[in-house]
């Protein structure tokens, strides 16, 4: 019995039940008058929810200063902690909390302010659809290789 797939599973496990808090989250937002408005809202909830887990997310599944220090690191971004602070802050609604909840999160995602975080996010989340599109054998030929 291998180590390795012992805690995979533990973590497999712990994402799991994520994911199932984040539902619920998710089925709240769905009964919330204030979002009745939004065009479909329950594909852009379960895209988020994805972009959401792919943070490190903290034991209680919360994005915290690391897991947003290194999601942007990964995408090439890295913040200064003042930065990150004030993106936080951002999205928290207050300066006080050092995490970002799921909520905080959608209220970002389907909010009208343009949180810093949220424009990282949307441009990169378009940059991934383009890669996605393309997703073929790696000889990423653009048109102007063509003969």
């Amino acid at each position: 019995m291998d180590n390795g797939a012992q805690g995979g599973k533990a973590y497999g496990f712990l994402k799991s039940q994520q994911e199932e808090k984040l539902n619920s989250t998710n089925e709240a937002f769905l009964s919330d008058p204030k979002y009745a408005e939004e065009e479909d809202l329950a594909s852009k909830l379960e895209m988020f929810k994805k972009k959401y887990m792919e943070f490190d997310l903290n034991d209680k599944g919360d994005i915290d200063m690391m897991g947003l220090k290194r999601m942007l690191e990964k995408l090439g971004l890295a913040k200064t902690h003042l930065e990150l602070k004030k993106m936080m802050s951002e999205v928290a609604g207050s300066a006080s909390k050092d995490t970002i909840s799921y909520s905080d999160f959608l209220n970002m995602m389907l909010g009208k302010r343009n949180a810093i975080l949220k424009l990282i996010l949307m441009f990169e989340g378009m940059g991934k659809e383009q890669e996605q599109k393309e997703a073929g054998p790696p000889n990423r030929k653009t048109f102007s290789d063509l003969p």
